[in-house]
């Protein structure tokens, strides 16, 4: 039987939740459950979230507080915190298991794809990767040489609950950046560790901001959380639908 708990953070997301409930039905072997965290929609999230069978709690409006109430209501020993925009392989569950049996690694993530209905954003892809390293080696040099990568919200982070939980989970006001704060955290258990394997995510973002304003956002956003300036982070980072 599956270890696994599947946790979504939302706020008004019925249009990215059909697609998510039809991928993660295709999941081999299943999950033990998939948690659905509502924020407050004014949408029809919550009822297609429940008409797909999953389990659904509510949670002040913030990606720190929802993943924290997320993980307290997991039944699951592992989960996996996964956006409602981004898409799994359909051996999601398998890989985690394997990953999370080497007790040298406490937290992981896919690489993903940036891919909207008409192309691929490559150029995104791989700032995407690239600062996964060098925003640790700036702001957290000695957690870089010991194996930690930063991680967001797009690469389906996964880690062990009693973890989560025992490191004190997200900032529970935070907005923008509360996975890299959580990598942070768990790095005291062992390796933060980007997975080659990969998940596609919406490029919704982009598509609002164009390519090149979304990876100045996305740079300016992660040099100021390396430099400890988070004052606000989130009046730098608009919300998109």
């Amino acid at each position: 039987m599956s270890r696994l708990s599947i946790v979504i953070p939302m706020l008004n997301e019925e249009a990215a939740l059909p697609a998510l409930v039809a991928h993660l039905a295709k999941l081999d072997p299943a999950p033990l459950e998939v948690v659905a965290v509502d924020g407050g929609s004014e949408d029809a999230s919550v009822a297609l979230a429940e008409a797909a069978g999953w389990r659904v709690v509510t949670a002040p409006r913030g990606r720190g507080s929802q993943m924290n109430a997320g993980v307290r209501a997991a039944q699951g020993e592992e989960v996996v915190v996964l956006h409602a925009d981004t898409v799994p392989p359909s051996d999601m569950v398998e890989v985690i298991a394997q990953t999370l049996a080497n007790p040298s690694i406490a937290l992981a993530g896919f690489t993903p794809i940036i891919r909207g209905p008409h192309k691929t954003r490559w150029v995104t892809t791989a700032h995407n990767w690239v600062k996964t390293w060098y925003a640790p080696l700036l702001g957290r040099p000695h957690l870089f040489l010991r194996g930690v990568r930063l991680l967001f919200g797009d690469h389906a982070m996964f880690f062990r609950r009693a973890q989560f939980l025992e490191s004190g989970g997200c900032t529970p006001d935070a907005k923008v950046m509360e996975e890299a704060d959580l990598c942070v955290r768990l790095a005291r258990y062992g390796k933060v560790k980007l997975l080659r394997r990969t998940v596609e995510t919406s490029d919704r973002r982009i598509a609002e901001w164009g390519e090149w304003k979304a990876n100045w956002i996305y740079f300016k956003v992660g040099i100021l959380w390396a430099f400890h300036a988070r004052d606000r982070l989130e009046r730098h980072y608009p919300d998109v639908r």
